[in-house]
């Protein structure tokens, strides 16, 4: 007698589906595509952003004598890539209002103009006048052209400060000089205007008794 195995819909086993892996597959895929096109998008952004890290400054078209008025005439803009906000301070921004500029000395053809060398037209008509000052007392960035208002503290406790000049022109600063701590001190020239001389003599007694403090102000 010989067996015939019967077979039924109801009983066989189901064949493995292999469309939801294939659908997994695709979707990895997928998922892989829009990660590589997100960073394939950021990377160019911070190229594109990178490649315009430039500041925008004047340049003198022609040679300017000193006495020039700044006007835009005068001046045209570049664009530079400084190694250092330092470095970029040191210039002419572009955005600067020309209105009562003049420059204190020779800008030659092509040249940055220097931030310390466009000076307001009343600072021609100016005397120099030098103070030492210790290291402590003025602002570490202190640079030609910037606007400070000039402040004497008694050497004797319990006197209170007093002001000197408000609103002048750093003209010149040179480098610390002494060994450190309370001892280095900084040689600074200020531009005073001819309203300004009358004070003079009450300055000097005022510095001979006290330390000269520089506080800077928006320029």
């Amino acid at each position: 007698m010989v067996e015939t195995a019967v077979r039924s819909g109801f009983g066989a086993p189901a064949a493995p589906a292999q469309r939801n892996r294939k659908a997994r597959w695709k979707d990895g895929r997928l998922v892989l595509g829009v990660l590589l096109v997100a960073v394939t998008a950021l990377a160019g952004a911070k190229l594109l952003s990178s490649a315009d890290d430039t500041t925008t400054i004047w340049a003198a078209k022609h040679e300017l004598k000193a006495g020039t008025a700044l006007t835009d005439d005068d001046l045209t803009t570049v664009r530079v890539r400084f190694t250092s906000g330092d470095d970029s301070a040191r210039y002419l921004a572009a955005d600067t209002d020309l209105k009562g500029l003049v420059v204190d000395r020779t800008v030659g053809q092509g040249e940055f103009v220097p931030k310390d060398a466009a000076v307001p037209k009343s600072d021609q008509d100016r005397t120099e006048f030098p103070l030492s000052i210790a290291a402590g007392r003025l602002p570490a960035d202190t640079a030609p052209g910037d606007v400070v208002d000039v402040w004497v503290v008694p050497k004797e406790e319990g006197q209170p400060a007093r002001p000197l000049w408000s609103s002048v022109r750093v003209l010149q600063i040179d480098s610390v000089k002494g060994v450190s701590g309370g001892s280095a001190r900084r040689q600074v020239t200020i531009a005073l205007a001819s309203a300004d001389l009358p004070r003079i003599p009450a300055a000097l007694t005022a510095l001979s008794a006290g330390e000269p403090t520089l506080v800077r102000k928006d320029s």
